[in-house]
């Protein structure tokens, strides 16, 4: 294994991504093209473990490692520190799968004043809980992005290079003052 800063960055970042993947494929309720279902919860709930899986092997990996690079413990720190807000997503998910399974199994009552009230709910909680996975995998993706730039900042080269680039923002131009400079007491100035 590969433990170099850059190596473990790009892991951390890669790892962000997958997560940030994850959150792109939330369903939106209201939205006919990602619409809410059982079938398609649970399939996030099991992309999700395995992405959960693959936070641990990556801490795993780099414990195990015979070679522990300076920064392994920032690195181990950050794959499972972000286990904690993708455990929230899942049992977030969970709980949009336990209501959808709810409204499955309700809907030949749906016309009947008392399950209507308790499909409305059912309907809240699943809208609140896809936000709040939405939160939880957005905070998991940015802690690993903001590791990743603390593992590996933006190189010198990367930096020279900016620097060097002909789109490069020209310097700040000094304002314009807006009351006029007051002349040397020794001088004499003229109004007109």
């Amino acid at each position: 294994m590969n433990n170099t800063p850059a190596a473990d960055a790009r892991a951390l970042r890669a790892t962000a991504s997958a997560f940030d993947a994850q959150r792109g494929k939330l369903p939106v309720p209201g939205d006919p093209h990602r619409s809410a279902d059982t079938v398609a919860i649970a399939r996030q709930i099991s992309q999700l473990g395995t992405l959960i899986t693959t936070l641990g092997d990556q801490a795993l990996f780099r414990a195990n490692a015979e070679n522990q690079a300076p920064h392994n413990a920032k690195v181990i720190t950050s794959f499972a520190d972000a286990v904690e807000p993708a455990g929230r997503a899942a049992s977030a998910l969970g709980a949009a799968a336990h209501q959808l399974a709810f409204l499955d199994q309700t809907e030949h009552l749906r016309d009947q004043p008392d399950a209507r009230g308790a499909r409305e709910v059912a309907t809240l909680v699943i809208g609140n809980a896809l936000g709040m996975a939405d939160i939880a995998l957005r905070d998991t993706a940015d802690s690993l992005h903001a590791a990743s730039a603390t593992i590996s900042p933006t190189s010198v080269r990367l930096q020279a290079a900016r620097s060097r680039s002909t789109t490069a923002a020209p310097p700040p131009t000094p304002s314009c003052p807006s009351t006029p400079a007051a002349a040397p007491p020794d001088r004499i100035t003229r109004s007109r």
